[in-house]
């Protein structure tokens, strides 16, 4: 027999545990970063993002004035992941610096495997939709293009200094050249769910470096 003061067990689901608004706005965002990775912006409803984690609408609008906002805030985040992964691939100091390059093409060769094809680049995705977005969004996904040819120029002018490339090669062009042609090779690879596109464009960059 309970004690007057104790209380009987609770049955039934344990009690969620609250989450805190830095917690729920960063599962947001990490999950927007999935999805319109997958899906992108325009065929994405609000719902079906909210439903995955269980968020009412009404919260949402406490962290994000609007989609578009919420948008904004997702390509920031994909954008600080993604310049994290440049630099831990193309600053490696004991590694050679086109070797490096290849590191990272592999590297997302593999992400794309692992999601099986039907994730891609969400900046390129985002590029494709450009009829439908604001010039906020547009200068958002040019920003990031510029900050990754940076990484991009930076590892190649370093081979140049160690003479693996050649003086004559405009390592700032290249490094434009890269991202016009990856972002192809990405969308290509989701079209025939192989990864073939990847390692031929990333051969046939190289080639052009050295030749």
């Amino acid at each position: 027999m309970l004690k007057n003061n104790q209380n009987p067990p609770r049955r039934g689901r344990p009690p969620k545990v609250a989450r805190s608004n830095a917690d729920t706005k960063a599962l947001l965002i990490s999950t927007g970063v999935a999805t319109l990775t997958e899906f992108g912006f325009s065929a994405t409803g609000l719902d079906t993002i909210l439903k995955k984690i269980g968020v009412p609408k009404g919260s949402f609008y406490h962290y994000f004035s609007n989609k578009d906002a919420y948008g904004l805030a997702v390509i920031d985040a994909y954008n600080d992941y993604f310049v994290a992964k440049l630099r831990r691939y193309l600053e490696q100091d004991d590694i050679p610096h086109l070797e490096r390059l290849i590191n990272f093409t592999q590297s997302a060769a593999r992400g794309m495997q692992k999601y099986e094809f039907n994730r891609g680049c969400l900046i390129g995705n985002l590029n494709q939709e450009l009829n439908h977005l604001s010039d906020e969004f547009k200068n958002k996904l040019l920003s990031s293009y510029q900050l990754w040819q940076h990484h991009v120029q930076a590892c190649l002018a370093q081979a140049q200094r160690q003479g693996v490339i050649a003086t004559s090669v405009n390592t700032e062009q290249m490094s434009e050249f890269f991202w016009i042609g990856w972002e192809g090779a990405v969308m290509r690879a989701k079209l025939t769910k192989n990864t073939q596109p990847l390692i031929l464009y990333t051969e046939m960059f190289l080639r052009a470096l050295l030749r």
